[in-house]
């Protein structure tokens, strides 16, 4: 069945895949491999909010658009034109044994006008509502609670000079709703609310989107190697999922800032159920037993790639240059001891979480993370980490700055672990950093994305000269 699918005007690249993911969740794909078909209407975008979509049935088409973050309606199209005339004529032509049953006498309904990249008065609403006497509702209008719910959405003849997608011509829609976005959530989880904060917490919305793409739902366990705050697994934590987390830092698993404001006082201030357990735990040394596989129905992380953090292992610098022995703990200093740590580099991050992920998820399990990437130009050219025990089925990117973007990758395990996996995964990580830009190699993101600004020598005496230390231009947000 095809409905007309209309998104909130944010996050673009990641419309269609959180879409496509919630339809695996429900039910309208088996391994989550194939997308779903879609269509753009005549003279449109691909950045437009209207989109159709081709789902298996109404009722998935509603569990979608309640879940969804950036999906504002579902709809059944009863008829589209370039004006209200070729609009009348499309909806009469629309098949009655549809129309009917939402038209009848026993029954309430509502229509709302909408627009996108125009401004409709109230007054010019009701002259369109009133320009829909031919269609027969026999009802009762019931603004507040009513049992069928009517869309009118047009968008103007703009050109692409105004910051919105460019529109060829006008174009009208009218629609049943068949399931409605509900964003109430995000103002209740933002950040600035939220108990416990970080300088890298995940905002609420890129979070719960996080846990739509890796299918978080009641019996899942939702697994995030470098918690944090916790503002991932919060987002699970709301759609029913069980948590697990683990971070390099004590301090932030045990102690966060006191017995009120820590990891767990996130989880207790809206009311969902804690984590199982947070770890202390080094990704690049991971604590699971030899043999241990598929525990985790999904793994959703924000890996440190060293822009507002840098990733840190286990090991001090003199221990990992093999200058100083391995030391052992003395017992009376066990209990607050705070192991000493070195760099982490991106390249070894993300093959340490590949391969984490391949022996401990689940078939079918989903790997959920952010990558990084430096643009050229204005343009993006990357190249994503690979593994032979998974299929890459979303890429999402979302442009942070002139320089700098980030890819929220989904990845869906669709083959078992065994030892010659895990050495042909070595050997393509290896073929991937000789390949990709140097600053991944080095793990040195920061230096790739503030890049030293051209400076002169100041004339006169001032205390500053061409020896002083380069001005560092930010990021563009």
């Amino acid at each position: 069945m095809w409905f007309l699918c209309v998104f909130f005007h944010r996050l673009l690249d990641y419309r269609r895949p959180e879409v496509e993911s919630l339809a695996v969740l429900f039910g309208s794909d088996g391994d989550g491999s194939r997308s779903l078909e879609w269509k753009l209407p005549e003279g449109h975008h691909i950045d437009s909010p209207f989109h159709f979509v081709s789902l298996p049935s109404e009722d998935i088409a509603k569990k979608i658009a309640r879940r969804s973050i950036l999906v504002k309606g579902i709809y059944e199209l009863w008829g589209q034109g370039d004006s209200h005339e070729e609009l009348e004529l499309a909806i009469k032509n629309f098949p009655e044994e549809r129309k009917l049953p939402y038209l009848t006498a026993d029954s309430t309904f509502r229509i709302i006008v909408d627009s996108f990249g125009k401004v409709i008065s109230f007054q010019e609403q009701n002259e369109r509502i009133e320009g829909l006497r031919y269609i027969p509702f026999k009802g009762r209008v019931d603004l507040r609670n009513p049992d069928h719910k009517f869309w009118l959405m047009e968008t103007d003849d703009y050109g692409s000079n105004n910051g919105l997608p460019p529109v060829v011509k006008r174009t009208i829609f009218f629609g049943r709703e068949v399931g409605a976005g509900d964003r109430k959530l995000l103002p209740t989880y933002q950040l600035k609310s939220r108990n416990y904060l970080g300088p890298t917490a995940m905002d609420a919305e890129v979070a719960f989107l996080m846990a739509n793409q890796g299918l978080a739902q009641p019996g899942k366990l939702v697994y995030d190697p470098f918690v944090g705050t916790g503002s991932i697994l919060v987002a699970a934590a709301h759609f029913g999922a069980m948590t697990m987390g683990a971070d390099i830092d004590i301090r932030v698993v045990r102690d966060g800032r006191g017995p009120d404001c820590n990891v767990w006082s996130n989880f207790k201030q809206y009311g969902l159920p804690v984590p199982i357990s947070l770890l202390r735990a080094d990704n690049n040394l991971p604590p699971w037993r030899p043999g241990l596989k598929e525990v985790f129905d999904a793994i959703i992380c924000d890996p440190p790639y060293g822009v507002r953090a840098g990733g840190r292992k286990s090991g001090g610098r003199k221990l990992l240059k093999g200058t100083v022995d391995p030391y052992i703990v003395p017992e009376e200093k066990k209990s607050d001891h705070i192991p000493s740590t070195a760099p982490y580099s991106l390249a070894e991050c993300m093959h340490d979480l590949l391969d984490l992920a391949a022996k401990m998820l689940v078939m079918g399990g989903r790997l959920v993370f952010f990558f990084p990437v430096v643009r050229e130009d204005g343009v993006t050219n990357a190249q994503f980490p690979e593994h032979p025990c998974f299929t890459l089925v979303a890429s999402c990117e979302q442009i942070l700055s002139l320089r700098y973007s980030r890819h929220l990758l989904t990845m869906v395990k669709t083959g078992p672990y065994t030892e010659e996996i895990a050495e042909t995964a070595k050997n393509m990580h290896l073929n991937f950093k000789e390949n990709h830009l140097k600053w991944l190699e080095d793990g040195n993101l920061h230096s790739a994305v503030f890049s030293p600004a051209d400076s002169q020598p100041l004339s006169g005496n001032s205390k500053f000269n061409k020896d002083s230390k380069p001005k560092y231009r930010g990021k563009h947000v």
